[in-house]
């Protein structure tokens, strides 16, 4: 039986591992694997999986790593995330990695896969656009030609043609594993006490390193452990957190705001695991139930367009209606321009629905803990002393 202390320690040192040396070793397993990386987000793993290639989330280099080099390719009023995944690369960190998909994010990640392809033009490199347009005709068509062009690339790479059926057996797995991170997500809003939003976190995060059936395994491991686990429910407040969709916040952060009296029982760290909400549909072209999955039943977030100014912020609503939440964090990176653009917006919305909400900002380096612990204790203890229960 796996104890979730040593699920916990597995976890963080492959969140503290910089080197990637899991991804290292799997590759260097069997002849002719490959790896490709990924910036936060979205994309699509099961056509890297389907190729033979482990998907590995690059996710900068958080508040271990000392940004020197990066500094020279990005101005210093934006994000840092850039920065230090050009830190990771240029001090070979990432000199295995066979290729890398820089999602559509935002302006500066498409700056950084154009950057990418000339700093490393022996690495397979591309800018995947998504659509913004959700009928199936138009949004639909556009989509699967993009999927159509990665699964060519990622075939190139693999030295074969990714077949419909191997990207079957991948979606498979992949659903899996959705079921699988939906049901930690609703354990955690059910019973927060049991599963720290840091223990949550780092689990996520292995998904973005491990393969996907190891990944699958350790899901379970935790769903069991973590249901028999002894642990003190608290008068807490229940929040949802929401804005670190690219950039992540340090591991600290996440700690700090549960030991300010938050629990976390929903947030957007990590949107790839979690951006189709159900399962994708197995029979029929692979790539079509792909777009389709992406068009009408995916995560919403502010680098996704919404169409219609009622939609806009009431999945956030939802959230905290169906995780019986408290109020809302706003917790974004400094100069992520999607983020802070949406925030009012949203904000609005939750001041017409009556949801009490806070902000601050972070950079993945972030050191000072102590006055986001102050402010989300506050807000926490505002909603507990003034809130219409």
């Amino acid at each position: 039986m796996t104890t979730l202390r040593e699920i916990n320690e597995r976890c963080s040192a492959l969140y503290e591992d910089l080197n990637f040396g899991y991804a290292r070793e799997w590759k260097a397993a069997k002849p002719g694997r490959k790896v490709v990386g990924h910036m936060p987000f979205y994309v699509p793993r099961e056509i890297i999986h389907a190729g033979g290639g482990l998907p590995l989330g690059i996710f900068g280099g958080g508040d271990q790593l000392e940004v020197i080099h990066g500094d020279a390719y990005y101005q210093s009023y934006i994000c840092r995330i850039p920065r230090s995944t050009i830190e990771l690369a240029v001090t070979k960190r990432l000199d295995f990695v066979d290729g890398m998909l820089f999602p559509s994010i935002c302006d500066v990640v498409r700056n950084l896969s154009g950057m990418w392809k000339v700093m490393f033009p022996n690495v397979y490199a591309k800018y995947f656009d998504v659509p913004q347009n959700y009928r199936d005709d138009i949004g639909g068509t556009f989509y699967i030609n993009e999927l159509n062009e990665l699964r060519e690339g990622l075939g190139k790479l693999a030295g074969r043609r990714i077949s419909d059926d191997e990207i079957r057996a991948s979606i498979v797995l992949f659903n899996e594993n959705r079921r699988l991170v939906r049901e930690v997500y609703a354990f955690r809003a059910a019973q927060p006490w049991k599963a720290p939003a840091a223990d949550v976190y780092l689990l996520m995060r292995a998904g973005m390193t491990l393969a996907v059936e190891e990944h699958n395994r350790m899901l379970r491991e935790y769903l069991d452990a973590a249901d028999k686990a002894d642990a003190r429910k608290r008068d807490n407040c229940r929040i949802v957190v929401t804005g670190a969709f690219c950039e992540q916040p340090p591991l600290n952060l996440v700690k700090s705001i549960e030991l300010s009296g938050c629990y976390i029982v929903d947030d957007d760290f990590l949107l790839v695991n979690r951006w189709e909400q159900s399962d994708v549909a197995v029979e029929g072209d692979p790539l079509a139930n792909l777009a389709h999955a992406y068009l009408h039943n995916s995560a919403h977030t502010a680098a996704k367009y919404e169409d219609t100014e009622k939609e806009k912020g009431m999945w956030l609503v939802d959230s905290v209606r169906k995780n019986r939440a408290e109020g809302v964090i706003f917790a974004c990176p400094s100069f992520c321009d999607p983020a802070l653009l949406e925030r009012p917006m949203l904000q609005r919305v939750l001041a017409e629905h009556k949801i009490p909400f806070v902000a601050f900002k972070y950079a993945e380096n972030s050191g000072q803990m102590q006055p986001i612990r102050e402010q989300a204790g506050t807000f926490a203890d505002s909603i507990k002393l003034w809130s219409v229960q």
